[in-house]
């Protein structure tokens, strides 16, 4: 009998697409050596009533390996051990009060862990973190790390010397725009900033007076301009299970800033320049030597390339594979 996986996605919302970026982008390839389908939940939010009505919803769309690619662990109550559940990072789970961690932990990681088969995180530092909140179940866990997206492809540029531009990721607090901003306050360059600004990070800009570029809401594509239209990436996060710009702006071609803790150490994998995210000097002493180096920015481009090698799509997908094989009945 031949393998069919329906691959279950959260309720789409605008500002949020990352999941499904990586997994609609894996589909073609899935779709070569097994019978896909993709499903996305009806109902939004952690909201009991929400929680109970994708479950029942997901019980009508059942297949023989059941694939929840995140955000909506709780929908493994739906399948039991025909299903493998990816968790992307276990941050959720730290935040709000007592309770709410609670609830948290109860529906997006304790019962989920009891009824799948395999989880499947997205690096090393994710697996370990993880394995502290679900002790009994850290047997289930496989790494498998995210593809780069295809539609990334290497882009050739002259390096801005006299303005250079500078894109940032994200502007929720983990992403470290604020201290980021202070790093470059009395560099001669450009922001470019993805991701909504908040009345305090947009006061801090005009403190700053840093010329910037603010673009929110984006497809995929529209991001993939961004990148191409920057001389260097800076994202010094305090926090990510993965940390998808570090390959995304390698697979243009554009040298990174990165932080020197968790997942991003792994993944960068002695390809990017690396600062203590809460050292405002470190991410300017980064900054310029990338600015005035030419040998170590051509250094850290080519090093890049020779790094996402690792998350081809192609080898990627073979991993889930291989976890769909050990869940299949």
């Amino acid at each position: 009998m031949s393998l069919k996986i329906n691959i279950f996605f959260r309720k789409r919302q605008p500002q949020y697409n990352s999941i499904e970026e990586l997994f609609l982008g894996l589909k073609p390839i899935l779709s070569k050596y097994i019978e896909v389908d993709t499903a996305e939940v009806p109902f939004y939010g952690g909201h009991p009533k929400a929680i109970l009505k994708n479950i029942k919803w997901a019980r009508t769309r059942k297949s023989t390996v059941n694939h929840i690619t995140g955000d909506i662990h709780y929908v493994a109550l739906a399948f039991g051990k025909s299903s493998v559940l990816t968790i992307h990072d276990i941050k959720s789970a730290l935040k709000g009060n007592l309770i709410k961690q609670i609830y948290v932990k109860l529906f997006w990681f304790w019962l989920p862990a009891l009824f799948v088969k395999r989880i499947t995180v997205i690096s090393n530092f994710t697996k370990l973190e993880l394995s502290r909140i679900i002790p009994f179940a850290k047997h289930k866990i496989r790494v498998v790390y995210n593809p780069v997206n295809p539609k990334l492809e290497a882009n050739s540029y002259e390096f801005n010397h006299n303005k250079p531009k500078l894109l940032f990721v994200g502007t929720k607090a983990n992403k470290n725009l604020e201290r980021s901003l202070e790093a470059i306050k009395d560099l001669t360059c450009e922001a470019i900033i993805v991701g909504p600004i908040s009345e305090d990070q947009q006061e801090l800009l005009e403190r700053l007076e840093i010329e910037y570029y603010n673009h929110n809401d984006l497809t995929f594509d529209e991001i993939i301009e961004c990148y191409k239209a920057s001389d260097l990436v800076c994202f010094a996060s305090t926090y990510e299970g993965f940390g998808m710009p570090i390959i995304e702006a390698q697979a243009i071609g554009r040298p990174v800033i990165t932080s020197n803790i968790g997942a991003m150490v792994e993944i960068s994998n002695e390809s990017t320049s690396l600062v203590n995210p809460y050292d405002k000097d470190a991410i300017k002493q980064a900054v310029e030597k990338i600015c005035n180096d030419g040998n170590y920015r051509e250094a850290l481009i080519k090093k890049g390339f020779a790094n996402i090698k690792r998350f081809y799509p192609e080898q990627i997908a073979k991993a889930y594979i291989s976890v769909y094989k050990e869940v299949a009945p």
